[in-house]
């Protein structure tokens, strides 16, 4: 198999945030057939969604090439994710986590089977995924809304009142 470049998702609001995202790249930079290509920085968000009183997360987005198909991928980072602590099956949904990594994007592949859906199935609504995506690609061209990743961070700060 050729290699294949995805963008992966990565967030923290438990522990010693900055340590754990650091830790999944270089986890993520250990694994055969994978090559971190480049990592955005972490930026600082509130909470979304789920129990109130959540610390914020760090958030960031890694651009990689890989031979590895999409589902030995997602397994990869849910392993690494519970390597470094979370426990899926015990946690409130959308709750504080030690780490969250998500599969944006690999190729130009679209898939929908449980458990793993791609493109992210939110990735067009998250700021908090697509500025750090901006950093990385930000002509990189969104399949559902059409709109470059730069114009869709764009479209949802100017829909927020945020006019950075």
């Amino acid at each position: 198999m050729s290699a294949v470049t995805a963008f992966v998702a990565l967030g923290s609001n438990l522990g010693n945030r900055s340590a754990n995202l650091d830790g999944a790249v270089e986890a993520l930079r250990s694994a055969d057939e994978v090559e971190v290509v480049r990592v955005s920085s972490w930026i600082e968000t509130r909470a979304e969604g789920g129990p109130p009183g959540q610390g914020d997360y760090l958030n960031g987005c890694l651009e990689a090439r890989t031979t590895l198909a999409p589902e030995d991928l997602l397994w990869l980072l849910l392993r690494i994710e519970t390597q470094f602590g979370r426990e899926r099956e015990r946690e409130v949904p959308s709750g504080p986590r030690p780490l969250d990594l998500d599969l944006l994007l690999y190729g130009e592949l679209e898939l929908e089977r449980p458990g793993l859906i791609v493109p992210h199935p939110r990735l067009e609504e998250r700021l908090f995924v697509l500025e750090p995506l901006c950093a990385l690609a930000p002509e990189l061209r969104l399949r559902r809304s059409g709109s470059s990743v730069r114009a869709r961070v764009a479209e949802l700060r100017a829909a927020q009142g945020d006019a950075r």
